[in-house]
């Protein structure tokens, strides 16, 4: 009987051939997964090490680019016309390709490329005014629209971007109240004499997933206040007769990273707002491929048509908000899109609107 049990226990161990319940010994199952999971591994590093050298490439293009062309644009300068304004956004449109960013227009700017002929032929000048999620948006828009930006004076002191937009002719603001007076004329003078300008109402850069209130005081260089007949003439300039700005708002989305719609875990490798560094977020910007940025160009707002600035601010920012709403839907069929009536910010969001990247502009 022991012979017998010590015979069938020593056929368990042994393999059977051609039975179909047979089975690999667990070591052979356990060797494919080790094999796959170092197979992760290495693919994992291979990846990253293609990404960081993807972004040391475009980093050095980047640099090479600006310096040259920057200098060029400095040899413009003395030279009156629009050809230095057409030049700038060449390099921004440039830096964009650098960057692999795509920009996707839907609609149109409704001004020219200004100068002082435009003036005469009584082309108004256009504010264009739009939601601000990054340092991206400057050349982005800067690629698309010929304009100069009202931008905040850090800006000015940035390695590459100050440079390209100081000469661009930027005009950086403080949040110094003794010079918006100075700064509030400068964009009035650049206005009338052939500029358009690009404002961030907001005052600060956000997530990108929302539209923080805009702050009428941005609006004052398109409705000047209304003096009492009896008050003393303020020294300030003023816009020729019938040349009083136009306001076009602006929804700006990046909406595309690597091939694939955007979501709200994917926005912070595009926005940069609070008190992310400026560093690290770009380098990990430039580790990204197919990147895209749509644009929404809403109709223009008149300034005579609304009774203060507040209301011209509100209305401004329900297209801008709106806009933006529907990009982040990743809806590509917005083409003649057109804003739900006013719907004001309600006081707990404007209560966010100020963080310590926050500006005043005019008073």
């Amino acid at each position: 009987m022991s012979a017998y049990l010590f015979r069938n226990r020593l056929a368990g161990l042994l393999p059977r051939r051609g039975h179909a319940s047979d089975s690999a010994p667990i070591r052979s199952k356990s060797r494919p997964v080790f094999e796959e999971s170092t197979s992760c591994t290495s693919s994992g590093r291979v990846h990253g090490k293609i990404e960081a050298l993807c972004a040391s490439l475009r980093l050095a293009g980047v640099v090479v680019w600006v310096p040259l062309s920057v200098g060029f644009e400095a040899l413009l300068l003395p030279i009156p016309g629009v050809l230095r304004i057409r030049w700038t956004r060449v390099i921004w449109g440039v830096l964009c390709k650098l960057l692999d960013l795509d920009i996707k227009m839907i609609g149109r700017p409704v001004g020219t490329v200004g100068g002082q002929k435009g003036r005469d032929r009584g082309e108004r000048p256009v504010i264009y005014v739009a939601n601000h999620s990054s340092w991206l948006d400057i050349p982005v828009l800067g690629t698309k629209i010929y304009s100069v930006f009202v931008a905040k004076g850090d800006i000015e002191r940035w390695p590459i971007m100050g440079l390209v937009s100081k000469i661009g002719r930027t005009i950086f603001v403080s949040r110094n109240r003794s010079t918006t007076g100075r700064e509030r004329d400068e964009m009035i003078t650049r206005l009338a004499t052939g500029d358009n300008l690009i404002l961030f109402p907001e005052g600060t850069s956000s997530d990108g997933s929302r539209v923080l209130p805009f702050m009428s005081t941005f609006f004052a260089i398109a409705k000047l206040p209304r003096l009492p007949k009896n008050a003393p003439p303020v020294d300030m300039p003023s816009y020729p007769p019938g040349l009083t700005p136009l306001i076009q708002p602006i929804s700006l989305v990046y909406d595309r990273l690597e091939g694939l719609p955007v979501n709200r875990t994917k926005r912070a490798v595009f926005a940069w707002y609070g008190d992310m560094d400026l560093g690290p977020h770009v380098w990990q910007f430039l580790k990204k491929r197919n990147k895209r940025a749509t644009i929404l160009m809403h109709p223009p707002l008149a300034p005579e048509d609304f009774p203060s600035r507040k209301a011209l601010a509100n209305a401004a920012w329900a297209a801008v908000a709106q806009g933006a709403a529907a990009l982040r839907q990743n809806n590509d069929t917005v083409q003649g899109w057109s804003p739900e009536p006013l719907v004001e910010p309600s006081p707990a969001t404007a209560s966010e609107a100020c963080d310590q990247k926050s500006i005043s502009v005019v008073a």
